[in-house]
């Protein structure tokens, strides 16, 4: 997956922009009027009048003809330079690059930068920049009393569409980059909220599995009771006795099959505890992880005093199996598990003896973001985007741990997951 295509949220919001279009509108033809016939600058307003009508006249368009609630990439881009150039027909008219208002023709290329692909906002970008140039050349006197002429000197003319363009260029730089920046970041969360509801999912069938072990345990033993009496029946006839015998190895099978699933107290099942501590989940994970790993784990909980129970969490489920299934991704031979906890914290800490995290992501403190990857030649074929590690990192962090990672000073890497004892009371 290329960096550039990891979201495909390009668009704006078709109510909002035309609201915010009928605002503008109203604006200007109130702005007119007042400069007209209250205070009386006269100026060639007939055109402006003109051209704000033929904007109302598209608005209307986008209103009522253009049926997509979300207008694309290019719908957007169009009706946006659309502005622009109706500003600058405005501003032709009321002085130009002179006019108090001339700022507010930066404002489409700035919007689109957040919601647009950044080839559009460089476009809008440099069309405002020529029309800026323009502006400083061609207009017409800016309104202002017979009486007095309003005279601007030339370098003064001349510095406001380049104060302008370099106040637009930033502006347009930092909101491409933080509208970015948003877009990765709700699409990795939506990404966390469909691996959350899976995972409720798979809780719920676990639930439903557990119900209807209660349901068939009586249809079970009835027919394991029929079947034993039917063997002390028939027990000696040698044509039906090898059957009567698998149907009671069967049923005794299903009957244990059952039992796994049971939510019955009297019998162990940690998966579906009420309340577990933090020893219970890595001992759980590591459980399943080992059926199917070669290599070695090790639960190390000689400093595991303070057992806090809580109620079990699917969120710190994953989060922890995500973090341990790296460790088992990349480690050599062993994992290493360790639990600390005292009056005040509990930790786990997560070792493997692999190659560690890449220098250029755990230097500049980036691991835990989405969509980053390394550029150190041994990671590029094993490591990822940092997707799996943002989300684990995500949802342990949305209950209340906190998340640090290293390098070992001996070899691999190191996660570190502290919570403050309280807070593990309060997760529920």
């Amino acid at each position: 997956m290329k960096f550039r295509e990891t979201s495909k949220k390009y668009s704006l919001n078709k109510s909002t922009y035309v609201n915010l279009r009928w605002i503008a509108y109203m604006g200007q033809f109130i702005t007119v009027c007042v400069v007209e016939f209250i205070i009386n600058f006269k100026f060639e307003y007939i055109p402006c009048i003109i051209i704000i009508l033929i904007s109302v006249l598209s608005n209307l368009y986008l209103n009522f003809k253009i049926k997509e609630n979300q207008l694309n990439n290019n719908y957007s881009t169009i009706f946006l330079s659309f502005d622009i150039v109706q500003l600058s027909f405005l501003f032709y008219f009321t002085g130009g690059i002179t006019n108090p208002f001339i700022f507010l023709i930066i404002i489409p290329a700035v919007f689109s930068s957040q919601y647009l692909i950044i080839r559009s906002s460089i476009f809008l970008l440099i069309l405002t920049s020529i029309l800026l140039i323009f502006l400083s050349i061609f207009h017409l006197e800016l309104p202002h009393p017979e009486v007095l002429h309003f005279h601007t000197p030339n370098y003064y003319l001349y510095s406001i569409p380049i104060a302008i363009f370099i106040g637009l260029s930033f502006l347009v730089y930092f909101g491409a980059k933080f509208g970015e920046k948003n877009r990765i970041r709700d699409e990795a969360y939506d990404k966390i909220q469909e691996i959350m509801a899976k995972e409720n999912e798979l809780i719920s069938l676990g639930g439903q599995a557990a119900a209807a072990a209660h349901s068939l345990g009586t249809p079970l033993s009835t027919i394991l009771l029929t079947t034993k009496e039917l063997q002390k029946e028939y027990g000696d006839n040698e044509k039906i006795k090898n059957d009567l015998d698998l149907l009671v190895s069967q049923s005794n099978r299903c009957s244990e099959i059952l039992k796994k699933l049971t939510l019955n107290p009297n019998i162990e099942d940690e998966f579906f505890d009420n309340e577990v501590s933090l020893d219970n989940y890595v001992k759980e994970i590591v459980r399943s992880f080992e059926e199917i790993s070669t290599k070695k784990f090790l639960i190390n909980t000689a400093n595991f005093k303070n057992k806090i129970k809580s109620y079990k969490s699917p969120e710190i489920v994953y989060g922890l199996r995500n973090f341990i299934g790296n460790a088992n991704k990349f480690s050599d031979e062993i994992i290493e598990v360790i639990l600390k906890s005292n009056n005040n914290e509990s930790e786990i800490i997560i070792k493997d003896d692999g190659p560690g995290f890449p220098t250029d992501l755990i230097d500049k403190a980036r691991l835990g973001e989405p969509y980053i990857r390394s550029k150190e030649n041994k990671y590029i074929s094993k490591y990822g985007l940092g997707l799996g590690t943002f989300i684990g990192k995500t949802l342990l962090e949305r209950n209340l741990a906190r998340i640090t990672f290293e390098n070992s000073s001996i070899k691999g890497a190191v996660v570190k997951i502290k919570w403050n004892n309280t807070d593990l009371k309060k997760i529920s």
